[in-house]
């Protein structure tokens, strides 16, 4: 991410993500559970389609620039 914020103007967009794949609930989980919050993250099924993204839309394409960085080891520094 600094990389693409420090460099030229790409005058387009450069897709940055994640070596991990997470549902958005789960992600919510995996932040609780790293700062020792003890609320749970509870999935409403019924919530329409700002609670939930069915299939792959939220995924980077496959050109996207991978970070090396696990979403807990970051959470954890």
């Amino acid at each position: 991410m600094a990389e693409v914020a420090v460099g030229q103007p790409l005058n387009g967009v450069r897709n940055v993500a994640g070596p991990e794949v997470f549902p958005l609930d789960e992600l919510g989980r995996i932040t609780l559970a790293a700062k020792d919050d003890p609320r749970t993250v509870v999935t409403d099924g019924a919530a329409g389609m700002f609670g939930a993204v069915p299939g792959d839309v939220l995924i980077a394409p496959r050109d996207a620039v991978l970070a090396t960085t696990t979403y807990r080891d970051w959470l954890a520094r």
